[in-house]
Formats: C-alpha cells, structure tokens, sequence
C-alpha cells in the first residue's frame, strides 16, 4: 500500500533496520523523519499501485493535496494543500501551490499536468515554503525528481496499459552510459490517449474530458570528475483533448420562457441528478490545446568549503481553447474559434515564456555546528494571452429568455427590442458581435536567500531562514479588434434618457446594458451619443463597459523560517516553528478589470504559518506515526470568482486554516503493510474578513458573503487508509502484489461564495461527504523483468463535482442555472511492465 512517507521500495523486507527515505525537501539530501516539516514522499512505485498518472490523481495518497480544474485544465486549475488554494482560470493568478520538477519552478498549474514520467520520487511539502523554495509557495510545494542518466550500466522499461472508455497508455524509457563512470543519457516518452466521460445529449457527437497527449524528455548527465556533475534535460509535450464540458446540476425555473421568447427549445435535454449520475451535458464540442518545451542545466561543482549548485531554465507553454461555454446546445456564444465565429477568427490563447536562474551555495562549518546555504534566484515571465468571442444567432433570445422571463409591455424578446431605444427605433441584433482581446504581462522576479541549521548538540538544532524578494510587473489589456452595435444602442439609450423616458424602470435598463454588453464581446471603443466619437462611454460613471488598461505592479517582501527541533537519534524528532510565507500580486487578465474605473491589480497574499509535530519510529522503523499541528493566518487572501456575467478577482482581508495530520506505517515480515493518513483542517474566512477592503458595491458584497464560511474545496475531515500484499508466492519465485485503497472526504464548499446576490445560499453548492476505493492485483515474474497487473480506481463510482459555478447568463437570483464540473468516474484496466 502507499506509505504517506515512504519514497523508496523496500529491498529486503525481512531486514532488522528500515531503509533510510531520502527527500531534499530542504534542498539537501536528508532522511525524511529527520527533517523538521511535513512532508509527504512518494515512489514510482507507490503512484503505480494507485494509478496515478498526473498531479490531479495524488488525493489518493495525500488527505491534504488536492486537485481541481474548471472550464479549462490549461488555465482553470487549482491545487490546494491545507483547504488553501488559488481558483484558477484566470492566467494573471498564480497559485499558492508551487511546482518544481528537478528544482524548476512551473509558473502555471496547467503547465504541470503531463503525465508523472519516469520519477525518482515525488514530495508534498505542507505549510509556507518560501524561503527556500521561493514565490508561490504560500500554501506548500509539490516538488518532482525524474530519474538521471545511469553512468555504470545499460537500462529500460516499458508499460502499457489499456482500460476502459478505450483508455489506452504506453510509457518507454532507455538509459545508456556513453562513457562509463562520466557520461550518460537518458530518453524516455509517453502518450495517453482516452475517449472523454461526459458525452453531450444535445449534440450527439460532443464529448469532454478525454485524453490524447504525449511527452518526450532527454536527459545527459556528465561527471568529469568527482568534484563536478553537469545535467542537461530537454523536453517536449503536447495534448489535442476536449475541455471541459460541465453537467447542468440545477436548471433554471425559467425553463417556459424560452419558447415564448421565439426559440424552439431551451437547449437543456438533461439536467440535475440524472445528468450527473449519466454523465451527460447539453453542449457543443470543447478544444483545449497544449504544446510545450522545455530546457533545463543543472551544475553542481564541490569547491571544498562548500557546494555550488547553479539551475537555469527555459519554458515555452502555449494553449489554445475553443469553447461553446454557455453549456447549452442554443448557439448562443463560443470563444475563440467556436461555432458562433467567423472564418479566420482569432484562436483564444497565447504563450506563456518564463526564463530562471538559481545560484546556490550550502555547506559546514565549524566542526558541522553549523549548515548553511545561500543563494540567489531571477525570473523572467511573458504572458500574451489572446481572449476572443462570438455571440451567436440565438443570444438575444437566451438572456431575454434566461435573464427577463417575459415582459407583456414589450413582448418577446426584450433584450433585443431595447436596442431600439437608442437606434432610432430600429431593434439591433447580437449576432455576430465579437470582441478580440489581448493581454499581456512582463513580470520579473528577483530575491536572495539563506537557510541555515544551527546544532547547538548532537540532539538539538535551530533552523533560521530568510529570503528577500522584488517583484515587477507590467501588465496590459488591448482590444485588437471589435465590432458590438447592439451594447452600443443600449448604452446611447441609457445615456441620453430614452429608456427613463419611455418609463422603463431602472433595474430592466441596467439587466440591458448587463446580457447586451457581455464584457468579452464588447468594443472598448463605445461613445457617449452627441460627442461626435470623441468621449468613451467608458467614461461615464455607472457603466462597467470594458476599459483598456497598461500599469505597472510592483511589490518587495521579507519571508522568513525559525524551528527549533529535538532529535533523538533514535526513531523521535519534536519540532516547532513559525514562517512567514508570500504569494505575488499581479493583475486580473480580463476586459471587465478596469471598468468603472477599477484598478486591475490585486495585492499581493501573505501567510504567518504556525507548525509543531513529532516523527517517531519503532521496531526497527518497521511502524511510523508522524503528527503535525499546524495554523495558517493569511491576509489579502486572493479570490476569483465568476458572477455569470464577469470574472472578479479581489483580495479578502483575512483567511485562515487550522488543523492536524497524522500518518501512520506499519510494514510486517509476511509482506503486508499498512497505512493511514487523516488530515483535519478548519480552512475559513473568519467573521470580519471583510474589515479594511476598498472595493466596489459588488465585490464588497461579494467578500462579506464570504465571512464566516468555509475555504471553496476545503473539507475538514479527509484521510487515505490501505492493505497491501506483496511477497513471493511460489517457490519459483513469483510474486503478487495486491492493493486495496480508499479514500475519504468530508463535505466541502465547491463555490466560491456561499450565497447568491438575494442573500440565501446559493443553490447546489456542496458536495457531500464520499469514500472511494482503489485496488490494484499484479503478477511479476522469478527474475522480475516482467509483471501484469489488474487495477481499478473510484471502484464504487463515485460522481463528484470538483467545482459548481453559474450557468452564464441564465437565470438569476432565486432562478439560478448551476453547472458543475465532474471528477473522474471508475476506470480500470490491465497493465503489463517490462524492465531491463
């Protein structure tokens, strides 16, 4: 079973001692149970037993990560570590989770969703880790090892696997000294393909979430001497998947209106628990591309007194999406080059280009009291994302339809008659309105750090770290091209007074101008009527119309560690600490951010961290309890939301998750072993979260509806228990493995806030507590070359939505549409392994 701790697979299992767990959680080799934080090991080996193939899947071995992904896994992923995360789909956001794959930080979730290639290990490092590992790290760090070049001796393995939803997966490795002892390389790819679980009723052909994706890396690893190791990694990747559809979980009360606005249906077939448990959506085709390479050297030099090690990097990660993201088969909107679009229209996309560098030095010094590091760290990111969108022929009639029921004095369809009002009389229509985007980010970052142990004795030590980071960043919005005559008739009627005029009352004139001007297809070229062209109606107050932004973030800040710790050489280690993590600020990538006058930037997060635990072992470091407590106090907590209508991003004054973990291991001579691991964490917004924050009426109502609640996906009870088997059975030598796992999670909020604007809580917004089983049965041959195994995952399919939002622009307060986005239901299949 899966050790919560436990990165290297036993040798000898009848051995009195317990093989040593090296992890460089701490930038230095060390046995995991001597190193004063929590942190989560993982072998090659104990991913397969679960099958976990990319980070989304690694709930299954720790109660405290988690992994969601909304309307597209390249932009809308989350990870959370603690209840403590960044909602994602907005690529001005960064997370509050880093991840590192051979100490290169990935600047995106999305950039870090490949498959878990040929690994060394994989460590989950829980609470603030920026002093060593930098920005972004205010909530813990997954950092990934990949195995090096062997330089003694020729190796490779292989594995296939195929499963249901024709599920199919190869992975191939080879390693070969070119010079014994100096010089060696290694090759190894995988690819990925399977046909998608949700499957759309409303146009029959239509699936979301599958997979169709490869990756290839190359590695040389050159020791000229012992003193010297230089390392060079290059890789490249690529994904063509459909993503990501959602399940209408509640669908509006409106229902009847659409007929009566002129459309033939409310392009709904299935909704609510049916549709969920079927899997079944309503919408058209969803495109989210990838494609990726990157450029890695690492060089460690032993200079005597000290080890220098230097890490440069260079990322190139570009997506692309195309999506019917109304979640309806009405045709009533789509982004980039969707259905509703023009021939030659703008893909939704851009590349993402982040250059570091990291120069450290660690070694010790008098008589080893003291081990010390310093370093220095830079990077340079370039993001130009291009964001376009359609309305389609059927967007008029939706909104009336989804947003005003419908209005006798006006008859059907009023989003359209209103246009009229200010066009001379004459109704404009939607269609084909569009709106091309650009948004652009120069962001560098540069800080310095130190890390140092003291040992006062051979028992007791105090770590101090700091780390000074300033960051810069530039970051703009400009439309490139537009063309929206409907919001632009709405607004002359709002600005010169028709509608007051005419006696429409003030709420129908501002749900107008808010279904009319959609910020993602309107023109930030709208004028004031009467000025000749000369005034944006931008300019007047009241009106939230796109604005154009160019300004400039910048922002410095001081991290800092302190732990003091027991150990007793012998199986015990006490430790506490505190630390003081940051999360940078930056700006909200989206055409509604400067409206009103808005300042699109968002302060940047930071986090007093608070931990004490204890690791202990005993016959023979055969069973292992670790406990952690830990208390997180955060401030300008960074939330996004999606209202139906924008994306808001703002910063909540206080946050806070408090808790514990405990992981147990037990391994016996019969080839059984044991594990259990339960995570308790209070994640909230306390009661006066909202106290000191400047912001609009609607963001401000927004946070104080946070007040009180629980952190979105954050439960307070969740834990991973396990049996294995795994011994020889025959007097040949054949072995079996056999794995059983399950998972549980308490309730959890998958919104980000809890009520609607009506002040009563929002529709579906919890998912209910749940368990899922995993297990895994396999064969492996008397020399161990060969094994094939059985294995299923979620073996109760069990469906659960990761997150619930509004269905855009149908229905409001009361009357809501809600859509969720679901996790993966059962899967299982046959894997055979060859090595060499």
């Amino acid at each position: 079973m899966t050790s919560m701790a436990y990165a290297q697979d036993a040798q000898d299992r009848d051995a009195p001692e317990r093989e040593v767990i090296i992890v460089t959680a701490t930038l230095r080799a060390a046995d995991v149970q001597d190193i004063p934080i929590a942190v989560t090991a993982v072998s090659p080996e104990q991913l397969d037993r679960q099958n976990v193939q990319d980070i989304k899947s690694l709930t299954s071995i720790s109660p405290s990560f988690n992994v969601q992904s909304s309307q597209t896994e390249s932009q809308g992923t989350s990870i959370r570590i603690r209840g403590v995360g960044t909602t994602g789909n907005n690529t001005g956001l960064e997370s509050s989770v880093g991840v590192f794959i051979d100490g290169v930080y990935q600047s995106r979730p999305g950039i870090a969703l490949g498959d878990l290639l040929d690994l060394e290990r994989l460590e989950i490092l829980r609470g603030p880790q920026g002093t060593l590992f930098g920005r972004n790290t205010s909530a813990g760090a997954l950092n990934l090892t990949t195995k090096r070049p062997n330089l003694t001796r020729a190796e490779a393995f292989g594995n296939f696997t195929y499963g249901n939803y024709d599920f199919f997966n190869v992975q191939a490795g080879v390693s070969v000294p070119l010079i014994s002892d100096q010089l060696g390389m290694r090759i190894s790819g995988a690819y990925r393909k399977r046909d998608g679980f949700l499957n759309s009723v409303g146009v029959p052909g239509a699936e979301s979430s599958n997979r169709d994706r490869y990756v290839i890396r190359g590695q040389l690893l050159w020791e000229p001497s012992p003193d010297i190791s230089i390392r060079l990694i290059g890789d490249y990747a690529k994904a063509n998947e459909n993503c990501c559809d959602a399940v209408i979980v509640r669908e509006t009360e409106l229902q009847p209106f659409f007929a009566l606005n002129g459309l033939p249906n409310d392009g709904v077939v299935v909704s609510g628990p049916q549709a969920l448990k079927d899997l079944q959506t309503n919408s058209q085709q969803f495109l989210n591309n990838t494609e990726q390479y990157g450029f890695s050297g690492e060089l460690k030099w032993d200079l005597g007194p000290a080890q220098m090690t230097y890490i440069g990097s260079f990322r190139r990660f570009e997506a692309e999406s195309a999506q019917e993201s109304d979640f309806v088969s009405l045709n009533l909107f789509s982004t980039g080059r969707g259905s509703t679009a023009a021939p030659g229209f703008p893909k939704t996309g851009g590349p993402i280009e982040t250059m570091t560098h990291e120069l450290r030095f660690q070694g010790s010094a008098f008589n080893d009291a003291l081990d010390f590091l310093i370093g220095a760290y830079y990077s340079d990111e370039q993001i130009d994302e291009v964001q376009s969108m359609t309305l389609g022929t059927d967007y008029q009639r939706a909104v009336s339809a989804g947003n005003f029921g419908f209005i006798p004095t006006l008859g059907p369809n009023p989003a359209f008659l209103l246009t009229s009002f200010g066009n001379g009389g004459i109704p404009v229509d939607a269609a084909g309105n569009f709106a091309v985007n650009r948004f652009r980010q120069d962001a560098q970052s540069f800080s310095i750090f130190t890390h140092n142990v003291i040992n006062f004795t051979d028992n007791l030590s105090l770590t101090l770290g700091a780390r000074y980071v300033d960051e810069k960043k530039r970051g703009s919005f400009e439309q490139l091209s537009a063309n929206s005559p409907a919001c632009q008739a709405i607004t002359n009627a709002l600005i010169s007074g028709a509608f007051t005029n005419a006696g429409i009352p003030a709420a129908l004139q501002q749900g107008a101008l808010g279904v009319t001007c959609f910020p993602f297809a309107t023109s930030v070229g709208l004028t004031v009527p009467g000025t000749g062209g000369t005034v944006l109606a931008s300019s007047i107050p009241g009106l939230p119309l796109p604005r154009e932004f160019d300004e400039v973030f910048k922002d410095d800040e001081l991290t800092y560690t302190a732990q003091v710790a027991y150990n007793s050489n012998n199986g015990f280690l006490a430790y506490a600490g505190f630390s003081r993590g940051f999360k940078s600020g930056g700006f909200n990538l989206d055409p509604a951010a400067a409206a009103n006058g808005n300042d699109p930037r968002f302060n940047s997060e930071k986090v007093n961290a608070y931990e004490a635990g204890i690791k202990t072992e005993f016959a023979n470091g055969r069973i292992r309890a670790n406990l952690a407590l830990f208390h997180m106090d955060m401030s300008d907590f960074q939330v996004l939301e999606f209202t139906g209508v924008q994306f808001q991003t703002f910063n909540v004054a206080s946050a806070k998750s408090t808790g514990a973990e405990l992981e147990l291991f037990g391994q016996f001579d019969s080839g059984i072993s044991v594990n259990v691991a339960v995570t308790y964490a209070d994640a909230r917004y306390p009661g006066n979260c909202a106290d000191g924050v400047v912001g609009d009426p609607q963001t401000l109502q927004t946070i104080r509806s946070l007040c009180g609640a629980d952190l979105t996906n954050a439960p307070k009870f969740t834990g991973v228990a396990g049996i294995t088997y795994d011994n020889q059975i025959t007097d040949s030598g054949w072995k079996m493995l056999a794995n059983f796992n399950i998972n549980y999670s308490d309730d959890r909020r998958t919104s980000t806030s809890p009520l609607d604007t009506n002040g009563l809580p929002i529709p579906l917004d919890i998912q209910e507590s749940y368990f899922k089983m995993n297990a895994r049965l396999g064969f492996t041959t008397p020399d161990d070359r060969y094994s094939f195994e059985l294995w299923g995952t979620n073996l109760n399919n069990e469906i659960t939505r990761g997150i619930t939002a509004n269905t855009p622009l149908r229905g409001g307060a009361g009357a809501r549409s809600r859509i969720g986005f679901v996790e993966e239901p059962r899967m299982y299949g046959i894997t055979v392994r060859a090595k060499y």
